[in-house]
């Protein structure tokens, strides 16, 4: 018998590895708002070549359903929010929406789930209170054509819908959300045996606080990782923790047997100049290094039995979305059907996939310098000096420095769990300035530790609130 090479041995064990593991499942987002984008016919000659078998679109486009049909591709197909409103009101008009747009396809169209609207709390025509009544009366209409057992009926919602996030252990939902759409809804899902369908965007939270947040960690790659001092576990990706907060957070409600599909994800290739982090290298690590994560098996650290179906976004540059320059260049593909970037989509794909990180963009320090008036007191000068909360940054960058506080950052942040000595007052700033603080004093009021991306800044005169201070 010929003597196998190390290399040979090698690449036999991984083929092993990757004929035999049980993973999760990759789709792709097909937005069509761009006016240069290629027929739906190409659209799915070219899913099936790239061995893509779930799309999700954000309507129910008669040429797209006819065009998958016979495919073998997944669809899931959305109700716009503008309908909410009426789908809410009228079954009769739910009914006729899912004879017209679902029915009349399937099964030819491998029509699996319907997203009833897309991160409906923060839709500025206010259509939560329709969002429920909608949902059940879209899937009575399916009862109706006895397709309820064959497609899940469920609403993406965006991360903003909760009120904490760090650690992910504490992850909870909006108090006013709770009792008038989260119960409600997961009565619903846990009834039909659907599941919640989730948009988390790594990406925007690294974008605003790139001086707080681990490159490293947002990108899937190597890091030191992050622990949960709420229940011990240890976190290597921003992904990961946002996505075991909102688990948690069902779990608080005593939902934690309801699944979760994440319906959205990704990072954009090109971004305006103050866009930090939007580059194609960045795009391809992260999307490249998470299909990787998700084929490969396992699931998150606090459900990691909980193999997750993610939909990546999207799959085309859309040359006509309003907003900053990343929001049109989110595609894993041009118009012209060329990749972006090269990534496996599929287990086979995996077996050469290398993340190719660039010489320059090494490990960087996880909090930079400031910049100038930026809140960064020498050393020398300090004397006896605090750093605290600036209540003036928002919400949204108090949480996520905060976040980073307690976790890389490596601060004492358990006074401040609930029970605890420093717990009250219960603010987000109280809390941020704990955290700011013991991060401060544990790098020995250096310069640039008391910065946090403008969410904090150092005073000479002792907070309030002292002893928790000097905790």
């Amino acid at each position: 018998m010929e003597r196998l090479s190390v290399s040979r041995f090698l690449l036999l064990l991984l083929s092993i590895f990757f004929a035999f593991a049980d993973g999760g499942s990759i789709g792709v987002n097909y937005g069509r708002i761009a006016n240069n984008l290629p027929s739906a016919t190409k659209v799915v000659e070219l899913l099936k070549s790239q061995g893509i078998d779930r799309v999700k679109v954000f309507d129910a486009d008669p040429s797209v359903l006819k065009s998958l049909s016979g495919s073998g591709i997944k669809v899931t197909v959305d109700l716009p929010n503008e309908l909410l409103l009426t789908a809410g009101k009228r079954p009769s008009f739910a009914a006729t929406w899912v004879e017209k747009n679902v029915a009349a396809y399937y099964p030819e169209t491998q029509i699996e789930a319907i997203a009833v609207g897309n991160e409906v709390f923060v839709d500025p025509h206010n259509t939560t209170k329709f969002l429920v009544p909608a949902m059940k009366n879209i899937h009575e209409a399916l009862v109706k054509s006895n397709l309820h057992s064959s497609i899940k009926v469920s609403s993406p919602i965006a991360l903003s819908a909760l009120q904490a996030s760090y650690p992910s252990s504490a992850g909870s939902f909006r108090p006013e959300l709770v009792e008038t759409v989260f119960r409600p809804m997961f009565d619903f899902l846990r009834q039909t045996g659907s599941y919640l369908m989730v948009n988390a965007y790594p990406f925007f939270a690294f974008e605003s606080n790139s001086d707080v947040i681990s490159l490293d960690y947002a990108l899937f790659r190597e890091n030191p990782g992050v622990v949960d001092a709420g229940n011990g576990l240890r976190y290597f990706s921003l992904f990961d923790a946002q996505i075991d907060a909102v688990f948690a957070a069902m779990s608080a409600l005593k939902y934690d047997d309801i699944r979760m599909v994440v319906t959205e994800t990704g990072w954009p290739s090109k971004g305006d100049e103050n866009e930090i982090g939007a580059s194609l290298e960045n795009a391809a690590a992260y999307n490249g290094n998470l299909v990787r994560r998700i084929l490969t098996g396992g699931g998150t650290p606090l459900k990691p039995k909980a193999d997750l179906t993610v939909y990546l976004f999207a799959l085309f540059n859309e040359n006509k979305k309003n907003g900053p320059t990343s929001e049109r260049n989110y595609g894993l593909f041009y118009p012209d059907e060329k990749k972006v970037y090269d990534i496996p989509l599929t287990m086979e794909g995996l077996k050469n996939y290398h993340d190719h990180r660039s010489p320059a963009s090494g490990n960087k320090p996880v909090v930079k310098a400031p910049i100038n008036g930026g809140g960064g007191v020498s050393k020398s000068t300090s004397g006896n000096t605090w750093c605290v909360a600036n209540g003036e940054a928002g919400k949204e960058k108090l949480q996520s420095a905060l976040d980073f506080a307690c976790g890389e950052g490596g601060a004492d942040c358990r006074p401040i769990q609930q029970g605890s000595t420093c717990y009250n007052p219960n603010t987000l700033e109280a809390h941020a300035s704990f955290a700011f603080n013991s991060y401060y004093q544990k790098q020995t009021r250096a310069g640039g530790s008391c910065y946090f991306g403008g969410a904090a800044y150092v005073v000479t005169q002792p907070p309030s609130t002292f002893f928790c201070f000097v905790h």
